[in-house]
């Protein structure tokens, strides 16, 4: 079993967490941390950008991911939101077991 990381930024910690209890409940994640007042600056149709954010860190299963994007796609408010995935190299067996368990 290999397990990873996605991350995406939100506009607000409201749109964060309907995301988050959202992909919880279809077990696509086992969890969400939530950083808000991420401060983030961007090109986006040729000008510069700064806004605040929220950083959404989800842990689950690979084999998981492509599910879980297009769940993210279809509730995200931007028109091409963030949505990076971060392989797991190692962690506590106990942990990834959990993530197993509730995905």
């Amino acid at each position: 079993m290999t397990y990873c990381i996605i991350q995406t930024t939100v506009s607000d910690n409201e749109e964060a967490k309907k995301i988050a209890h959202h992909l919880i409940q279809k077990k696509l994640i086992a969890c969400c941390s939530i950083i808000p007042n991420v401060k983030s600056i961007y090109t986006w149709k040729d000008g510069i950008n700064e806004d605040n954010e929220a950083l959404m860190v989800m842990k689950t299963k690979t084999q998981l991911y492509s599910q879980a994007e297009e769940e993210i796609k279809r509730l995200h408010s931007y028109e091409v939101p963030e949505i990076i995935c971060l392989n797991i190299q190692a962690g506590s067996k106990d942990y990834l077991n959990w993530i197993s368990e509730q995905t």
